[in-house]
């Protein structure tokens, strides 16, 4: 399954949460127990109606899904999400039941109601959230100082695979900001995420296996890969030569299109965006040719030496030349004395008609 830079939405497997302090951290959490399809759910001996991306139950239920013990540390969370709009939620006084709602659900990935009396919460740890991609976008926007868990998902979140612009998405699923990021720099996210670039680099350093780095050469900057994100597939990790190939390739492409207004990083974005697809359409060349001339060549059981005219005496170099390997031939056995000859039985000719005969003999 493709992840295009146009698509709005993401998928997350449950069992892959983003890890370690952050408001997304807890979002991810809250919207991974909320209700996929609308119904009935039972809490604590009690029936509640919820509908698509909410959740209804008490607050110890909360504490545990969000991993926190007090229950005012729960509460000014829960005001810090409803503050930023991610979430809605309600707390009835007299009852405790508390009911919250994803204002980012993606309503088209969800189930139909249920009728009777089907589950309408998924187990936990199974199957994958439906995220928009800009779901990271609003923290951004109101100068929110990133936590651990908001970076990891905020690159999560701008994951591409098999991108037409992006011709190192083919190789793994990367991560691009825009048309023109597929190449990143340690600057940019710390600008993004407010950090300083060495907060940066040891976050990268923590998170190796799921977002591995890759440095270019000179100030072109780096390329993230997503070694996480679900394909049909398992994909290795590219090798750096394979990378630094790409890349000559694409510089040749646009030797011709400098600024020199702009930074070799913003140049090389743009150098991406422009020739990918050109590069495609060259590997896909190089690989059917190779493959057609793999599909040209026979193979043989085989290693025979010698050319063999007659099923006589000469097959018993047959069985030499052979050295055993009879799955190309079949089992004979040789009866000198029994078999019928054609001419004097004193010469050996190997089975020919004895006689004079044009040319020379082949034995």
């Amino acid at each position: 399954m493709k992840c295009l830079l146009k698509y709005q939405w993401i998928k997350l497997p449950r069992n892959q949460l983003p890890p370690g302090k952050g408001i997304m951290g807890i979002w991810a959490r809250l919207a991974s127990r909320a209700a996929f399809r609308s119904g009935k759910a039972t809490y604590c001996g009690y029936i509640n109606e919820v509908t698509v991306g909410t959740w209804a139950g008490g607050i110890v239920g909360l504490k545990s899904i969000m991993g926190m013990k007090r229950r005012q540390q729960a509460l000014e969370m829960m005001d810090r999400l409803a503050d930023l709009s991610y979430i809605g939620y309600t707390l009835d006084p007299k009852s405790k039941k508390l009911t919250y709602k994803i204002t980012d659900w993606v309503v088209r990935c969800s189930g139909e109601p249920c009728t009777g009396r089907e589950a309408v919460y998924v187990t936990e740890g199974y199957g994958f959230l439906c995220l928009p991609r800009n779901v990271t976008q609003r923290l951004v926007e109101q100068g929110y100082s990133f936590d651990e868990s908001d970076a990891w998902l905020d690159l999560w979140c701008h994951t591409v695979w098999q991108e037409p612009s992006n011709v190192f998405s083919h190789m793994a699923p990367s991560v691009q900001f825009g048309q023109y990021g597929a190449v990143l720099t340690l600057e940019f996210l710390g600008r993004r995420w407010r950090w300083e670039k060495t907060k940066v680099w040891r976050f990268f350093r923590k998170h190796a296996d799921a977002f591995p780095l890759y440095k270019l050469p000179g100030s072109f900057g780096c390329l993230v890969f997503n070694a996480a994100y679900p394909t049909s597939e398992r994909i290795p990790q590219p090798a750096m030569d394979q990378i630094e190939r790409i890349l000559s390739e694409i510089r040749i492409l646009g030797r011709n299109a400098r600024n020199k207004t702009s930074s070799d990083h913003a140049q090389l974005c743009k150098l991406v965006a422009w020739y990918s697809r050109t590069i495609l359409q060259q590997e896909q060349t190089k690989t059917g040719q190779a493959s057609a001339v793999e599909s040209r060549v026979a193979h043989s059981d085989c290693n025979n030496t010698r050319a063999y005219f007659s099923p006589c005496k000469i097959l018993e170099y047959v069985w030499e030349d052979c050295q055993g390997v009879t799955s190309c031939m079949a089992r004979f056995e040789f009866f000198h004395s029994v078999l019928p000859r054609a001419g004097p039985v004193d010469q050996d000719n190997g089975g020919i008609e004895h006689d004079r005969f044009e040319g020379i003999p082949l034995w």
